[in-house]
């Protein structure tokens, strides 16, 4: 801990990456932002998920790289509901802006 700088709660762990996703297909009505919500509950992740206007949805999810490697496998599956055709992701330095997942 730095002496003067407050201790922020909200800062990510060490080990903790932001995946930025887009997922394109039959997403939208079939229940996969409350599927995507239980799966990034049961890896302990943070995040929001919400369908965007052109038909495919936005999720970004924080946590420890090996469960948002699970999670991404898992959007890229043929798991979830609906039918994913595509999924573009990114993986970044987590920005710890979430307390906990939630669909929008």
């Amino acid at each position: 801990m730095n002496p003067g700088v407050p201790a922020n709660q909200d800062m990510p762990a060490a080990d903790s990456v932001r995946l930025s996703a887009r997922v394109f297909g039959i997403v939208q009505g079939v229940g996969f932002r409350y599927w995507t919500m239980g799966k990034a509950d049961e890896l302990g992740l943070t995040g929001l998920v919400r369908n965007l206007a052109d038909g495919s949805v936005d999720v970004v999810a924080e946590g420890p790289e090996e469960r948002i490697q699970d999670f991404l496998d898992w959007l890229k599956s043929d798991k979830t509901p609906g039918r994913v055709e595509r999924v573009e992701d990114s993986i970044s330095a987590a920005e710890g802006t979430f307390r906990d997942f939630r669909a929008r």
